[in-house]
């Protein structure tokens, strides 16, 4: 069976004046225009490639690669909005629709917006929508505390940053616990921090314990290798000069700084940090 706004893996069975016609195990055919069509591609062989519905409704495949496919999330940019929608870029030549119905906030032509696709299940088509709430969901999560995590960042609250986790669940950047530059778009990479009873997602830019220290420390240590071996940081330095210039609290450079200096790797004074055996 084809799947609609995914990669399929299906066998090219003959060659036309348009393309190649491909065919999955149930017989369903597809084509591969020409303009899609690969040197190294030839009768017979099995290729992976991404399958969709053009204008006319009519089965497609493409050796491109969208942004996002079907169920998943992305931030994409508005080609063009009509009366009905609007348009969005995703990397193929039929964009995206967003009925009006979908949109979050009104979507306007040259904006980003994170939005998820889906197939609308009475007309087959692949649809897009910007309420992100609708399609998250943590009740089977079955990550742990501590899990490496990729996020997807795509609405700010009074409480901090919402951001989707590994293209399913939901969870929260707290404010006074982010030491970066976010906005919505941002694609990185964090860690869970705890997860709540009633299933809500704490979570961390930073992974927790030792390996925070360890990170902190080497991100002194770097600082410190590319700018001549001076951090102008000391053990009174305000919380906002720390984040300013590391990114980190105040907590952790204390006890990165407390690290780095037994393992004499560094000097500490009054006013300054600097690198032990710094060369010219």
């Amino acid at each position: 069976m084809l799947k609609n706004g995914d990669y399929n893996q299906l066998k090219i069975v003959r060659n036309t004046s348009v393309g190649f016609y491909l065919t999955d195990d149930e017989g369903n055919e597809v084509l591969l225009p020409n303009k899609y069509i690969k040197d190294t591609f030839d009768i017979g062989d099995i290729i992976t490639v991404f399958v969709y519905k053009d204008y006319q409704h009519r089965w497609v495949a493409t050796s491109l690669k969208p942004f996002l496919k079907v169920n998943e999330f992305a931030f994409l940019r508005v080609r063009s909005s009509t009366n009905d929608g609007s348009f969005l870029e995703w990397g193929l030549e039929k964009d995206i629709f967003v009925p009006h119905a979908e949109q979050k906030i009104k979507m306007l032509a040259g904006h980003q917006y994170v939005v998820y696709l889906y197939e609308d299940k009475k007309t087959n088509r692949l649809v897009g929508s910007s309420k992100i709430n609708r399609y998250l969901n943590n009740e089977h999560c079955t990550l742990q505390a501590g899990a490496e995590v990729d996020l997807l960042i795509y609405e700010t609250t009074p409480l901090g940053f919402n951001a989707i986790i590994n293209q399913q669940y939901k969870g929260l950047i707290y404010h006074d616990e982010n030491y970066q530059d976010l906005s919505v778009g941002i694609n990185l990479k964090g860690f869970i921090k705890n997860i709540r009873e009633d299933n809500t997602i704490d979570l961390s830019l930073r992974p927790k314990g030792i390996k925070n220290l360890e990170t902190g420390a080497e991100t002194i240590l770097n600082y410190l290798k590319t700018h001549k071996g001076i951090l102008h940081l000391h053990d009174n330095s305000s919380p906002d000069e720390i984040i300013a210039i590391l990114k980190m609290s105040k907590k952790n450079f204390k006890k990165s700084v407390g690290i780095l200096f037994k393992q004499k790797k560094i000097l500490l004074n009054e006013k300054n940090i600097t690198l032990v055996n710094i060369t010219a």
